[in-house]
């Protein structure tokens, strides 16, 4: 009898796909990185997830996608999207989280759960502000790697104006500040200060909530990490795996819904509830704007403990 359930969150940057047993454990999971909602990234992180685990496709009882491009994942029975997956997959990393701050490669995410349900989110996922993306940018514009960014803004101390949020205009901006002499230390810093500022005012749409979790790849860079606990004035937990969580969410979905309490029908480009927009964020340096959402009633998904 199968026994393994699959979750696959194919962002836009990244395919992250974990496998669990019955119980809910993690038997497997990859993280592949192969460009702009990559379908042999995809490939990749599915057959190495299975390769991991010892498993063929054969072995897996259900699958369940979510991300930019769960549309494309092959063999997924149902789609959720991330508001969902993350949820589910940070209460059962972190049991008693109360708000999860997501940060991707091309958008970033506040959700506050209640109860391990989710209760109210927000999002920006049409400018690359304060998300990987624009981390990228600092790198090419300082000339450095991106695992060095963390080191550098950490040994910075002095607070520089950083005006523009705008990716499409902050290489110029960062430009100009080496050109004046700036460290790159205290450049980066001010950066990192500068994204913080933007993931608050996020939050503060649905409200500060703690234990404070942040998941997603910029999790990995302890500099956001730190200059976001400064911001929020609060602890900040990542787990050891950051990036999984959406991936862990779904497949912990797939297993919920593959036994007697079966997920409730409903549409699966939607967080279950009622969800309207409350406004927009335009970016005055580009044609780019940000719909913020609000959940108006709690989702109705349920979120059995692992």
């Amino acid at each position: 009898m199968k026994s393994h359930y699959m979750g696959v969150d194919l962002g836009s940057t990244t395919a992250k796909t974990v496998i669990v047993d019955e119980a809910g454990t993690i038997v497997s999971s990859e993280v592949v990185q192969m460009g702009a909602v990559s379908r042999a990234g995809l490939a990749q992180s599915m057959s190495g997830a299975l390769a991991a685990a010892s498993l063929s496709a054969a072995d897996i009882a259900r699958s369940v996608s979510t991300g930019y491009g769960r549309r494309l994942v092959p063999g997924a029975g149902r789609s959720f999207t991330e508001i969902t997956c993350h949820a589910r997959g940070v209460a059962a990393m972190c049991s008693g989280t109360r708000l999860v701050v997501d940060i991707g490669g091309q958008d970033s995410k506040a959700i506050v759960i209640d109860d391990g349900i989710v209760d109210n989110f927000t999002m920006n996922d049409r400018c690359a502000s304060g998300t990987g993306r624009f981390f990228e940018v600092l790198a090419r514009a300082i000339e450095c790697g991106i695992d060095e960014l963390a080191d550098l803004a950490l040994a910075g101390d002095k607070n520089l104006e950083v005006s523009s949020m705008c990716a499409t205009f902050a290489e110029t901006e960062i430009i100009s500040l080496l050109a004046q002499g700036e460290r790159r230390e205290d450049i980066a810093a001010s950066v990192h200060r500068a994204v913080s500022a933007r993931t608050l005012g996020l939050v503060a749409y649905v409200g500060k909530h703690q234990p404070i979790v942040m998941t997603g790849g910029v999790a990995r860079n302890a500099a956001a990490v730190h200059f976001l606990e400064e911001a929020l004035d609060a602890p900040v937990i990542v787990p050891a795996t950051p990036q999984i969580s959406g991936a862990y969410g779904a497949a912990l979905l797939a297993r919920d819904g593959a036994g007697d309490h079966l997920i409730p029908a409903e549409p699966t480009d939607a967080l279950p509830g009622s969800v309207k927009v409350v406004g927009t964020s335009a970016c005055s340096s580009c044609a780019g704007s940000a719909d913020v959402a609000d959940a108006t009633s709690r989702a109705t998904l349920p979120i059995h403990p692992v």
